[in-house]
């Protein structure tokens, strides 16, 4: 049995059953399988396609996927119960924890993938690095609301590491790219990183939705209450993240169709890296978080906090770095190649874990079941 902290009640109003959006839901993975092969089917055989897409930019990402991912993230960023983010900065385990698996562990994880699968393809080891020094800010919002992990969490650590990515980004990228590298007799790669590429990244895709969604639950629990707000208001747009999604994904792969298709053999390679990334950091950290003793909410928020990264920040830096045809800038695209399905993939293993990892414990989905008693509402929509 795992013992659950104090520090993290579980009381009638946290999220008790898996989201339920129907049919969109229920068939997500194949979804996300029709959403990938439409962008890549577009860029590949619409020409002029991804020139009209990458036409204007935020930064260095296209306008239309920045605009998506902002319709993603916000219905997300409107259900958090921003009134309890204080709980999350006081437990000092939860923090810890989360800051060394992001940035200790996940950077060291990759950089050890990267070097011992592609020892003989430095320009794809180098964007694999990159990706692993990017953590995620954005669309692990919709992977820890689908595995009912704790939303106030999810807010706090994805600021968090959107400082630190400001602060660390570029200091570690010269660590693990020159001076570790160094240290163990290996060849080493110069990159400089911009700053304010990775401030603009911040705030555009976290600091806009997560304004918009603080300001509408504000407003509109003065408004109407909070019961309006999360039984009838919330309802109506939580399947606008998943639609955000589904439209992110099918123009981010049909910009970015013709590297993938044209290279079948090397975005292989690029991808063994990457799914035993993902697989290791997931499982490892969801186990780290549960031997703490977190209940099942925030060790699943632990677990996909930890697991994804920001492949938005880490393409723009690749490219910018190196060039839009260049090797990194491709190990960078296939990122979310590999990413997206591997992270909807966890989310039903996370569900599926749950009550055999997290017995009797009430952040479990669907825990009042098993234990014959009936919740006084769920807050997952």
């Amino acid at each position: 049995m795992v013992e659950t902290d104090s520090r993290h009640p579980a009381p009638a109003a946290r999220a008790l059953e898996p989201p339920r959006l129907g049919t969109l839901n229920r068939l997500l993975p194949l979804w996300i399988v029709l959403a990938m092969a439409a962008g890549l089917l577009l860029g590949r055989f619409v020409p002029g396609l991804a020139g009209a897409l990458d036409a204007v930019k935020v930064g260095d990402i296209s306008l239309p996927i920045a605009l998506g991912l902002l319709v993603m993230m916000y219905p997300v960023l409107a259900k958090v119960r921003y009134d309890e983010t204080h709980r999350v900065l006081a437990d000092r385990r939860l923090m810890l924890l989360s800051l060394t698996l992001n940035w200790v562990v996940g950077p060291l994880l990759m950089f050890v993938l990267a070097w011992a699968l592609l020892p003989d393809l430095p320009e794809y080891r180098t964007g694999l690095v990159i990706v692993g020094l990017a953590r995620c800010i954005a669309m692990v919002f919709i992977w820890n609301d689908l595995a009912c992990g704790d939303r106030e969490s999810a807010a706090v650590l994805v600021a968090i590491n959107s400082i630190f990515q400001v602060l660390a980004f570029g200091l570690l990228g010269w660590f693990y790219l020159q001076v570790l590298p160094g240290w163990l007799g290996l060849p080493t790669t110069s990159a400089e990183f911009s700053v304010w590429a990775i401030v603009l990244s911040v705030l555009v895709f976290l600091g806009i939705p997560l304004v918009a969604g603080f300001l509408t639950r504000v407003m509109g629990e003065r408004a109407r209450g909070r019961e309006w707000y999360e039984e009838t208001f919330l309802p109506r747009i939580g399947p606008w993240a998943l639609y955000g999604l589904l439209f992110t994904i099918v123009l981010l792969f049909a910009l970015q169709g013709e590297q993938i298709t044209s290279r079948p053999l090397d975005v292989a390679r690029i991808a063994l890296p990457l799914v035993a990334y993902f697989g290791l950091m997931w499982i490892g950290s969801l186990l780290a978080a549960r031997a703490a003793r977190l209940d099942y909410a925030h060790s699943a928020t632990v677990a996909f906090t930890a697991a994804g990264n920001n492949f938005e920040l880490a393409i723009a830096v690749a490219i910018g770095t190196f060039g839009i045809t260049s090797g990194q800038a491709v190990a960078g695209v296939v990122g979310p190649l590999i990413e997206i399905p591997m992270l909807v993939g966890l989310v039903y293993v996370s569900l599926w874990l749950a009550p055999r990892l997290f017995p009797n414990d009430p952040t479990v989905p669907n825990a009042h079941r098993r234990a014959g008693t009936e919740p006084t509402r769920s807050t997952h929509v």
